[in-house]
């Protein structure tokens, strides 16, 4: 069971009685830019989309890069992205999607856990999490859902933000990655795949001096004595991430 999320109004339609949005004509398909690193992900998504009536992929990247040119020649109705890519994350395509291409919706299907990332994603603009293990019909809730103008969460997350609004969250359960900043848990995640400081800064586009200062900043958040702490400490969460999506 999902929960839609809706700022508008509280008693519109499902997604799945509304038509998809297009700026075409009705009958017109809506069209899905992929994003992944993952050749096989990328193929796997696309047969599952083409056996939507109403539903067509227009591109495939495996990168920020390759997806922003696609997003800047082909237009799509919705792009679905994953949150972990080579080189720059998906954080970096959201933000730079809202920045220039605001009208373009996006949908974050990652692996990691919805309930550490999510939030995030909405803040940098997303228009719904969905986590790659749910069943094939959630993942296509999920979409539809977006096309049709509505924000995706799951029932749990649903609960998580109300309760967090409501001024009713348990703060005791909150994950320490929500502390840290989309930059710090940037570069959080690059320590944890074995980076050095001069090659996060190289892939950021950041001095080694801002690296450091984030190193330390996050060091304090989570309450670690010495870099070698942070190092351990950020491998142990990616290894747990893999192990238990």
């Amino acid at each position: 069971m999902t929960t839609t999320i809706d700022p508008l109004a509280s008693s519109q339609p499902t997604a799945a009685d509304q038509p998809v949005r297009s700026s075409g004509s009705a009958s017109r398909k809506a069209r899905i830019l992929l994003v992944d690193d993952h050749p096989i992900v990328r193929q796997g998504l696309a047969l599952m989309l083409a056996a939507e009536h109403d539903i067509e992929v227009c591109g495939q990247a495996k990168d920020v890069q390759e997806a922003l040119t696609m997003v800047t020649s082909l237009s799509p109705d919705l792009v679905v992205a994953d949150l972990s890519l080579s080189g720059l994350s998906g954080l970096d395509l959201l933000k730079d999607i809202r920045s220039h291409h605001s009208t373009i919706p996006v949908l974050i299907l990652s692996m990691h856990d919805e309930t550490v990332h999510a939030e995030r994603v909405l803040r940098g603009g997303a228009r719904g999490y969905v986590m790659k293990q749910e069943a094939t019909g959630t993942i296509m809730t999920a979409i539809r859902q977006v096309l049709a103008g509505h924000i995706y969460l799951s029932d749990r997350m649903s609960s998580k933000l109300l309760g967090k609004l409501a001024g009713t969250a348990d703060s005791g359960s909150a994950s320490p990655m929500e502390r840290l900043t989309d930059r710090e848990f940037q570069v959080f995640t690059l320590i944890g795949q074995g980076i050095g400081p001069r090659a996060i800064a190289e892939k950021l586009g950041l001095s080694v001096k801002t690296v450091e200062a984030h190193r330390e900043n996050i060091k304090a958040k989570l309450g670690l004595g010495s870099g070698n702490e942070l190092i351990r400490y950020a491998m142990q969460y990616l290894m747990d991430q893999k192990a238990n999506p």
